[in-house]
């Protein structure tokens, strides 16, 4: 029996464009369980060159009835305009669209050829249904004259199939978990299963949280609903976010979209809530309607207004961490993406950074629509504005704006306040914990300086303490070497802080090989000036005079002879420092002879105060530290003796000053020229 449809065979393909293999295959899955199948199998062959040779889509259904071939097998359509792909909206059963997708396999083979058995009044029946992709508008059935099984159920063969191994396993196959993983969830406890080549379609890889039998009871009723709540990694496809209402039976009689449901985030759950309550529920009626019966609960019943607010409070609960730790990955991709704003200095580093990345986060967790299918401009403008008003007066006009933008409802608005509290409140600890880590920093070096009982030395005690905390000689200041490399390789590190570029260049010169303590540049962007400075630091035992300074002369040497030290925009600060001058006078002559400049502690300076050389006592420079810090510990009002800590020893110093929030970024590192 050959029989013709109404459309071409062209016109059919242009109306199923929308369609490609995993939706085709994934739609005579969905066939077998509108035919009320629990059992589904897909099974493909491969050849030697990794082709497809057939696929088998084997379910335990109802069948065909040959009687409704027509209605199964001929679509019916107003226009050739495309199908649109869609999921039911409240009830999961009955996914086809009335024969359409029974016409969706010319997306991946030439032939298919239906095997079916079916009940009639006279028993079972069976038949074959085929149908060739260059004539899709004809299918020819043949009913059996006895049937073939002993069971009802369909069986579905593609031949002459034109899709790869690879194809099926990397592109098919996880379509279907993300296709049927719910379905497949919402039905487990009736068995419902998919079967790929033997194995259970393993859908347990797409969950990323799972919480099964939650309890809830609406205590003036004592109505009683249990619910599992499952995350899935993946998109649900067209199923979206949805709660699935089950009766007493365990049977599905009513699914809605979750309160958080398309929210501009990756936040794809269902939730699956079982009662007795839903035996005799009317979904469609108000607690007002007249047709509502005596013996039926609503919507606007005061258990399902109690249902929907505490699941709608789990889930938000259940969200939170989530949108947190991917407003995070968010923060990273605007950094690597060149999306955040570039600081000037350390110190904007340090907190208007921070703050910015933790409004970004926040505003995230709260509304991540506003962070969605914006062109790279847009999340460029976006961030920098707020940046400017974190930084501003008007941060609190914050909510207003955004209130504007995507209506926020009531809780989102009191979770955006509790928001700006926190992190300005966060701000200022970590403002107060840098402070305080500065004070036991100083504490510390105070302490190797003048406990002569530590026994502490330069190399091994006073130069690691400044390594990390060379805030001590000026804010927003790169470490460049400390200690170990010679002036080549301060030179190669300096070149490429600076221009971003490595470079072998030698130095010649006599003291190429000398190393410097501590080496540390910054470049002041508003007056277009390279500061650098250079420190000396001698054992405390050490008297400072001319055999010192010869030291540090020599670095100062070394480096007036390289031009590409001495760009005109670059300045340098020699410091010398120790615990006593010498009984010699050298120093202080030194000192007195460049009084006229009115600068302590100066000893040498040189092109127009290009050049300045500093040798101070250690005592002088904790005086400058007390002086800069007086006033934030006089508002502070710090507890400075909680900060004093008497150390066992050097060691101990060291390890503790290499822990606290004041430690600076390490010295620049280069990999080595090929």
């Amino acid at each position: 029996m050959r029989n013709r449809l109404e459309i071409s065979s062209k016109g059919i393909k242009k109306i199923l464009r929308n369609y490609n293999a995993q939706l085709s295959i994934a739609e005579y899955i969905w066939n077998g369980f509108d035919a009320d199948a629990t059992i589904v199998n897909l099974k493909y062959s491969i050849d030697a060159f990794e082709n497809i040779n057939e696929v088998r889509i084997t379910d335990n259904g109802y069948g065909i009835d040959f009687e409704k071939l027509p209605v199964k097998f001929v679509p019916f359509y107003e226009s050739e305009k495309a199908i649109e792909i869609s999921s039911p909206k409240h009830h999961s059963a009955t996914h086809g669209k009335n024969g359409v997708g029974r016409l969706t396999f010319f997306t991946f083979a030439h032939n298919a050829r239906w095997t079916t058995a079916f009940e009639t009044k006279n028993g079972l029946a069976s038949g074959t249904v085929e149908i060739g992709v260059s004539g899709l508008h004809t299918y020819n059935a043949v009913q059996h004259n006895s049937p073939i099984t002993s069971l009802s159920g369909t069986e579905v063969l593609f031949y002459n199939v034109f899709i790869s191994k690879e194809v099926m396993e990397n592109s098919v196959i996880p379509f279907l978990v993300s296709e049927f993983c719910w379905f497949l969830e919402l039905n487990k406890a009736k068995g419902f299963r998919i079967i790929v080549n033997d194995a259970d379609l393993d859908y347990i890889n797409n969950i990323l949280d799972y919480q099964e039998t939650q309890t809830l009871i609406y205590e003036a009723t004592g109505t009683v609903f249990t619910f599992k709540y499952v995350q899935w990694k993946e998109t649900l496809h067209k199923e979206l976010s949805k709660f699935y209402f089950l009766s007493s039976a365990g049977d599905e009689v009513y699914k809605d979209f979750t309160t958080l449901n398309k929210k501009g985030d990756e936040f794809y759950h269902s939730v699956y809530i079982q009662s007795d309550i839903f035996d005799n529920f009317d979904f469609g009626s108000s607690e007002s309607s007249p047709q509502l019966s005596l013996l039926s609960k609503a919507k606007s019943s005061l258990e399902y207004k109690f249902l929907l607010f505490e699941i709608t409070k789990y889930l938000r609960e259940k969200r939170k961490p989530f949108l947190r730790e991917y407003g995070a990955k968010l923060v990273q991709q605007y950094e690597q993406d060149g999306i955040m704003p570039i600081y000037r200095n350390e110190w904007e580093k340090i907190f208007k950074k921070s703050l910015l990345e933790e409004t970004i986060i926040g505003l995230y967790e709260v509304q991540p629509k506003l962070f969605i299918s914006l062109n790279t401009d847009q999340k460029k403008t976006f961030v920098r504005l707020l940046d400017l008003l974190l930084d501003s007066n008007e941060r609190d006009n914050l909510l207003r704006i955004i209130d504007e933008v995507v209506d926020l409802d009531t809780e989102e608005r009191n979770d955006f306040v509790e928001l700006f509290k926190t992190t300005k409140l966060n701000r200022i600890v970590e403002c107060i914990k840098l402070i305080e880590d500065r004070y036991k920093t100083y504490y510390h070096l105070r302490d190797l300086v003048f406990s002569a009982d530590l026994k502490a030395n330069e190399v091994n005690h006073l130069q690691k303490v400044i390594e990390n905390h060379y805030w001590l000689f000026g804010e927003q200041y790169h470490l460049v070497t400390a200690a170990e490399p010679k002036f080549d390789e301060a030179l190669r590190r300096y070149h490429y802080l600076l221009y971003k570029e490595d470079t072998d260049h030698k130095l010649d010169h006599p003291h190429k090989y000398k190393e410097m303590d501590i080496f540390m540049c910054r470049q002041n962007v508003q007056t277009n000036r390279i500061e650098n400075i250079v420190v000396e630091l001698k054992h405390p035992k050490i008297r400072l005079g001319l055999s010192q300074y010869g030291q540090v002369d020599k670095y100062l040497q070394t480096i007036l002879n390289e031009p590409m030290f001495n760009a005109p925009n670059m300045s340098w600060e020699f410091y010398l420092i120790g615990n006593e001058f010498d009984n010699t006078g050298f120093i202080k002559k030194l000192i007195e002879t460049n009084a006229n400049h009115g600068i302590e502690s100066l000893v040498h300076w040189s092109d127009k105060g290009r050049i300045k050389v500093y040798v101070k006592k250690w005592s002088q420079i904790f005086a400058e530290f007390e002086m800069k810090h007086k006033f934030l510990n006089d508002k502070l009002l710090l507890e400075r003796t909680h900060l004093m800590i008497n150390p066992e020893n050097a060691d101990n110093i060291i390890k503790m000053a290499a822990l606290n929030s004041a430690v600076q970024p390490e010295e620049v590192n280069l990999p080595k020229l090929a």
